[in-house]
């Protein structure tokens, strides 16, 4: 059965974009270029495609954001659920900043969007998933014996610092591999185990 929209022609080749594929594009756009990187044209362009796939997806570029931070939020959720795997509260501390630290892409679309976040779709989105993630590396450190007031202070220092190294990073002052940082991050967040046993 013929469906216009099923397939993008595009250079003679078939690719089939899914609604998840434009919203990864739009996050893509958005870590390296803010929101004003969000625009049909050059993602389709970045991804191959025509308009018509967007068009089939999305009813406009509001939409396409809107699912663009519904799965940024998803993918929180994704990672800690993976992290909840990970019993000790210390090692999965040390896997979570080393996860954090080594996704520039992740740091860059957190700090754009928490940059961005007058606008009311943005700042609710990027309010709930910081909000999450502070709440669970704090949950994590009580885990540990840290009383909860200074549990918070340190996790919101330790969030500020990985959105710090994200912005240095963008303007190239921060260039240091993240497994440089992991070890200090523990360090200052009272998280015990220092550097990683070798396998």
């Amino acid at each position: 059965m013929f469906s216009p929209y099923a397939a993008v022609w595009k250079g003679g080749n078939v690719t089939r974009l899914t609604a998840d594929d434009w919203a990864r594009a739009a996050l893509d756009a958005l870590a390296s270029g803010g929101l004003a990187a969000v625009a049909v044209e050059p993602l389709a362009v970045r991804l191959g495609a025509t308009k018509g796939s967007f068009y089939w997806h999305f009813r406009n570029r509001r939409a396409l954001l809107e699912a663009a931070l519904a799965l940024w939020e998803r993918d929180t959720e994704t990672v800690i659920a993976e992290l909840e795997r990970i019993g000790d509260p210390a090692e999965r501390m040390r896997t979570l900043l080393e996860s954090a630290l080594s996704d520039p892409v992740d740091a860059a679309i957190s700090f754009r969007l928490i940059s961005e976040a007058d606008d009311p779709a943005v700042g609710a989105v990027a309010r709930r998933v910081s909000a999450r993630r502070l709440g669970y590396m704090q949950a994590s450190l009580e885990q540990l014996g840290v009383p909860p007031d200074l549990a918070r202070h340190r996790v919101v220092a330790g969030y500020g610092i990985y959105l710090g190294i994200a912005a240095l990073r963008r303007i190239g002052a921060a260039d240091e591999p993240a497994a440089s940082f992991i070890d200090q991050a523990m360090t200052e967040m009272g998280v015990p185990g220092g550097p990683a046993e070798p396998a």
